[in-house]
């Protein structure tokens, strides 16, 4: 088990990642769409205020180093196909102060960028947000977004490795070890400041205790940092970090580093296998779940509509648009929202904690989800009918964790 078991009576976590026009490649030519829109404020906002109205406990940001590719390892030059996107941690907190208790996950590049960088950027959402930050660390797996930077290369994924998960994590493993001494890193950085290391006494003259600041003197691999943060402890202490994973290095870098991760299973004996791989992970790192719990949610690529067969055929009428079938990492799911609702509460029997669907267009399968999923749920009693914390580690059940540098007493 890793922390939770989805047993009748837990909690069902719902949260979307929202992305462009949708998961669809074609998503931005249909009715509704509003591809003129994909890099404005305006939107985003639309978006996640419907989310948040559907009380889901976080949405997820994409992002990257490099425009959108139909492979993941590699640039192409398609113009059929929404290519340009925002900073995710900029929009985060662009969004911040327009929404109030939904949680705000951007992803980040670990590979390229500073480490103080990105933790002072989660740090400053969390502050913006009132608590409500998470954080999805991610990996390159393009060799060519190191030329962005000039500053080293990484693996270049073939043909042969990106047909099989493990061949990919075998060949970024060192990359994903950097990356769980980045996160180390940045938790850190985070903990520098003692929860009441500010003093503000303007009669004393006294802003902080200095004593109550820390350098963390952390030596990676391939950096350093010395800390103190510029930022001072967040409201949730550590953001949340949220991975994906997909083979047994990733589901390591889970164990040592996350406190949820999204896996991908395609059927519910899958999702047995994942979740105890992902166990043997936990167990491999020597994590204790009882004190720091990993959240295990399944990915699903997700078209709903009210009639039967209509999402099936809105599938289809998509596919033909784009002039390819749909393929993904995750399962595709097409049909109802009741029939969804049959399928996550199934799922969530063996275990997991709760699903990130993928609306594959937008906005009408987030508002599929967030007006006839979440009724569908909440009739069943298996999801809240009202916000119960204000914080996105009270949404998933995760204590604030003590800094690690604060004296005892």
């Amino acid at each position: 088990m890793t922390g939770t078991t989805g047993a009748p009576g837990t909690p069902l976590h719902l949260a979307v990642a929202l992305d462009g026009a949708g998961w669809h490649p074609a998503a931005w030519r249909e009715a509704g769409a509003r591809p003129g829109e994909l890099l404005t404020a305006a939107y985003w906002a639309e978006l996640v205020a419907e989310a948040e109205r559907g009380l889901l406990d976080f949405v997820t940001f994409e992002d990257g180093l490099g425009l959108q590719s139909a492979a993941f390892h590699q640039p192409d030059d398609r113009t059929d196909q929404v290519r340009g996107s925002v900073d995710a941690v900029l929009l985060a907190s662009h969004l911040a102060p327009l929404t109030t208790r939904i949680g705000l996950v951007p992803t980040t590049n670990v590979t390229h960028t500073e480490p103080f960088h990105l933790a002072i950027g989660i740090a400053t959402l969390d502050h913006a947000s009132k608590g409500r930050a998470g954080w999805r660390p991610q990996i390159s797996s393009r060799a060519a977004d190191a030329a962005h930077f000039g500053r080293r290369t990484t693996p270049r994924l073939t043909e042969e490795d990106v047909t099989d998960s493990e061949l990919i994590a075998k060949r970024l493993c060192e990359l994903f070890s950097e990356g769980a001494e980045v996160v180390e890193a940045a938790r850190r950085l985070w903990d520098s400041w003692d929860d009441d290391a500010e003093i503000r006494d303007a009669a004393t003259g006294r802003f902080i205790d200095r004593d109550k600041v820390h350098h963390i003197d952390f030596q990676g691999t391939n950096f350093s940092v010395k800390g103190p943060s510029i930022t001072p402890r967040t409201p949730q202490g550590q953001p949340p970090v949220v991975s994906l994973a997909h083979a047994s290095t990733p589901y390591e870098f889970a164990a040592l580093s996350s406190d949820v991760v999204h896996v991908t299973p395609h059927d519910r004996a899958g999702t047995g296998a994942i979740l105890a791989q992902v166990a043997e992970a936990v167990k491999r790192t020597g994590r204790d779940v009882t004190s720091r719990p990993l959240r295990t949610f399944a990915d699903l690529l997700v078209l709903l509509d009210e009639k039967p067969g209509a999402a099936a055929r809105r599938l289809a009428r998509l596919d033909e648009t784009a002039g390819a079938e749909l393929t993904s990492d995750a399962e595709i799911f097409t049909g109802t929202p009741g029939e969804l609702a049959d399928l996550l509460l199934d799922r969530h029997s063996v275990g997991l904690d709760g699903f990130r669907l993928r609306p594959a267009a937008l906005p009408h399968d987030l508002t599929a989800i967030t007006r006839g999923l979440v009724p569908e749920l909440q009739r069943r009693g298996a999801f809240r009918t009202e916000y119960e914390s204000t914080t996105l580690r009270g949404h998933l059940r995760l204590p604030r964790p003590v800094g690690r540098y604060a004296k005892a007493g």
